[in-house]
């Protein structure tokens, strides 16, 4: 036979847990609607003093194009002349035979190259704020545009003397 105060402790204890699980569960529903715009744009940390990029998809834009811009400069300095593709970069730098896929994440990249110049363009999926547009050509400067297309006209977001 069992004692029914032996196991009240026991019960109470079941009873506290089953309330907070349902307290969990109500306020685990509620939450996408508090928090679901704060959740889809958290504060972006810039990575360095100076880093012009709103977004963690902007960084990576941008080092993309630094590392093609990098490599265009060595390879005009080795040979030259600019490369006419992307692919002739490969093994420049540290420009690697990945890094000619235009697919980069949110960001598609746009490459013409002439022995003379040549035009850098990372077009973003979604354009907004925190994915802008970027445009560069050989005189090391970085233009960036949130409501088109950038261009040579874009503000200047970063410049690069190589």
């Amino acid at each position: 036979m069992t004692d029914r105060k032996s196991n009240a402790p026991t019960l109470r204890l079941a009873v506290v847990a089953a309330c907070l699980l349902a307290a969990c569960t109500l306020f685990a529903q509620d939450a996408p609607t508090a928090a679901g715009s704060a959740a889809s744009a958290p504060a972006y940390t810039p990575k360095y003093h100076g880093d012009p990029a709103r977004s963690d998809s902007e960084f990576a834009a941008l080092a993309y194009m630094r590392g093609v811009m990098r490599a265009q400069m060595l390879f005009n300095k080795q040979y030259g002349h600019y490369a006419t593709s992307l692919t002739q970069l490969v093994h420049t730098n540290n420009f690697t035979q990945r890094m000619v896929n235009p697919n980069r994440g949110d960001y598609t990249a746009g490459f013409k190259g002439k022995t003379t110049s040549f035009v850098l363009t990372m077009t973003p999926n979604n354009l907004d704020a925190q994915h802008r547009s970027f445009y560069a050509e050989d005189d090391g400067k970085i233009h960036a545009d949130e409501t088109k297309p950038a261009d040579a006209n874009s503000q200047v977001v970063e410049t690069h003397r190589w």
